[in-house]
């Protein structure tokens, strides 16, 4: 607070009892006899009032204290705004450094130094009633016990300061013992390359190979004690770094919370694959542990649609998306993560042993793209990134651990296997209806913390309740095809079928491709909906209904199958009939007449026959083949009788 005051100044504040003009002021001075010795300053001219040392008109300047009661008190308290709103020295960089500083002071010290800054503004507050310093001093002194010397000190650290920074002004500077055991380079040099590694090796066992080195060296090591120390001052994250790793390392930054409740219900998927810890007997006799593939909500963190199979593949991806676009709609944007199921073009084959065609490469994005979904990659791993992963580790914590599956859980680590490990299997539909159970109460389960659920609301609530006020995207007929299962190269019977996994599947439009290549399209979960068919350029033919077995006696089945084949021979006879506008008595009408030619057409050339001789030669024919029957009868008779012998020529002879 400014202490001495001229008659002009005091003049300006127009303070209570006193004139607002110089001279005004100086009269009320001379009238009040401010400038005569008192008991406290006898014959002292710089008790209340002094000479202007400097200054034009020379005058007199008078201390505060000369002032009437009123018109002090309302000095004390104009002073006191105007050091509260401009300190009177330094900068709010000297500040900020103070302060910076004094946050790094334990709080012992701390303690201390606001301690001492009371004191300075008991001996302010005393000031700013008219007391003089050297009196308010040695009061605050003897009240609380301090010597004047050290408050004139504190006085001196603070001066040009505004109050409001004199505790880190006063606060202690001196610093402990900082001196430290002199250690040779090779020493530390060793011990950290020993102690900062990834097996993470006992403090004990370093230092004991320090103390083997340095006595083949001669050098004096300091007590463990003070090395541990050492150690212990390396920062943190280094230690970490180095003996931990870079995941423990990454799980010192805090993990980004994303507030999802920006998007609406369908407008942002996630979807990731899971190994389910359980051994799973398939209906083809193997036993394993199934894969499931998994699409989740954004906004609420309902799981939409979900597919299992023996392992995680494109198709399994592909068919579970199909049942979330065929249940829901279409997202707006897909979070997916960078492995090979999910990747941007298909890296594994199809199943060809199981359907016995060619499986057609498809690529994921292709079918994204062309539904209209932005395709988003995270980072695997990520629960951040993808918070289906936080409802993967409910799953393998409660439904993979169901009474049903006890014996066939496996643990979710090698080193965790529980006794029973490997005693059972679970049939495949068993496992099926409990994952579908368990996930439908995943969905309903009341009191979830999540922002948009508030603790009260659960996943299926809170998507129905955004999903029924947004807008949704369908697919169209033709836009349901494009996830399905393809098959190349399947042959058309004579029957006009195609054969597909033991099904048979018929539709009129086959007729025409008998014998021929086609391609087709199918869920391989669900054989009995029928298949899709293509021609090889890709051109769509029709839709294929499966033609189911039935029970030999099924006389209902079979009155079916009749009244079907009469219905459709029915409409392929009103077809065929409507190909033809002509009767077959207009077709006969309509043929040209014939007209017979009567004109007699004589030959040219005539080879004439004399007499009868056509028939002599007949009769003479006959008459010499009974002559040679009746020799040829003679002859064998004589034969018989041995009249004559029949002797064959001898080889070489005559």
């Amino acid at each position: 607070m400014k202490e001495w005051w001229t008659p002009s100044e005091l003049a300006e504040l127009k303070l209570p009892c006193m004139p607002t003009t110089r001279q005004g002021v100086s009269d009320k001075a001379d009238t009040e006899g401010w400038r005569k010795p008192g008991l406290e300053f006898p014959a002292n001219p710089a008790g209340k009032w002094r000479k202007r040392e400097s200054g034009r008109g020379g005058g007199f300047e008078y201390r505060y204290d000369a002032l009437p009661r009123v018109a002090r008190e309302r000095l004390v308290y104009l002073e006191n705004m105007k050091a509260v709103a401009e300190p009177t020295q330094g900068t709010a960089q000297e500040s900020n450094d103070l302060w910076r500083w004094f946050e790094t002071l334990s709080s012992k010290k701390k303690e201390k130094a606001l301690a001492c800054a009371a004191v300075l503004r008991a001996v302010r507050d005393l000031e700013m009633t008219g007391m003089g310093t050297d009196l308010a001093i040695q009061h605050i002194a003897i009240n609380h016990g301090i010597k004047i010397r050290t408050i004139y000190l504190w006085k001196k650290k603070v001066q040009g300061l505004a109050p409001s920074d004199w505790a880190p002004a006063l606060a202690p500077r001196h610093v402990g013992r900082v001196a430290e055991v002199e250690l040779e380079p090779a020493a530390w040099d060793q011990l950290r390359a020993d102690y900062l590694r990834p097996s993470a090796p006992n403090f004990t066992d370093c230092y004991r190979r320090l103390q083997h080195r340095a006595g083949t060296e001669g050098w004096t090591l300091p007590s463990p004690r003070t090395l541990e120390r050492r150690l212990a001052a390396i920062p943190e994250q280094t230690r970490i770094f180095f003996r931990e790793g870079v995941d423990a390392l990454k799980r010192l930054y805090p993990a980004q919370v994303r507030d999802r409740s920006s998007y609406h219900a369908l407008e942002a998927v996630n979807a990731d694959g899971h190994v389910w810890d359980v051994f799973v007997r398939f209906p083809d006799g193997t036993v394993g542990r199934p894969a499931m593939v998994a699409f989740q909500d954004l906004y609420s963190g309902k799981i939409l649609s979900w597919r299992l199979n023996k392992h995680s593949n494109k198709e399994t991806v592909l068919l579970a998306f199909g049942d979330l676009v065929e249940t829901y709609g279409i997202p707006t944007h897909c979070y997916l993560d960078n492995g090979r199921d999910f990747a941007s073009k298909w890296v594994s084959g199809g199943t060809p042993n199981r359907y016995r065609f060619k499986i057609k490469e498809n690529e994921p994005q292709g079918v994204l793209t062309m539904l209209g979904v932005e395709v988003h990659w995270t980072t695997p791993y990520s629960g951040q990134s993808k918070p289906i992963e936080r409802a993967f580790r409910d799953f393998a914590q409660a439904l993979a651990k169901h009474p049903a599956f006890e014996g066939a859980y496996t643990g979710n680590k090698p080193d965790a296997k529980p006794e029973n490990y490997g005693s059972k299997a679970v049939p495949y539909d068993q496992f099926e209806q409990i994952v579908a159970e368990g996930i439908a109460e995943h969905n309903a389960r009341l009191g979830r913390r999540s922002l948009v659920c508030a603790g009260k609301l659960s996943f299926d609530t809170a998507f129905a309740l955004s999903y029924a006020q947004s807008e949704i995207r369908k697919a169209t007929a033709e836009q349901r095809r494009l996830w399905l299962l393809a098959a190349e190269g399947v042959t058309v019977r004579k029957t006009a079928h195609i054969e597909l996994s033991g099904n048979k599947y018929w539709c009129e439009e086959l007729l025409e491709f008998i014998g021929q290549k086609v391609v087709i399209r199918f869920d391989p979960e669900d054989l009995h909906a029928g298949v899709h068919v293509y021609r090889l350029d890709g051109v769509y033919v029709a839709e294929a209904r499966c033609v189911e077995l039935t029970g030999f006696g099924d006389q209902a089945a079979a009155r079916d199958h009749a009244r079907g084949r009469r219905q459709w021979m029915r409409a392929v006879r009103e077809k065929a009939q409507r190909e033809i506008n002509m009767s077959l008595d207009e077709l006969v009408a309509a043929l040209p007449t014939i007209e017979k030619d009567e004109r007699k057409v004589e030959p040219k050339v005539v080879r004439p026959i004399f007499g009868n001789l056509a028939v002599k030669a007949t009769a003479q024919e006959e008459e010499e083949d009974d002559r040679f029957a009746e020799a040829f009868g003679r002859g064998v008779d004589l034969l018989a009788s041995g009249v004559i012998s029949f002797r064959p020529k001898e080889k070489g002879g005559a």
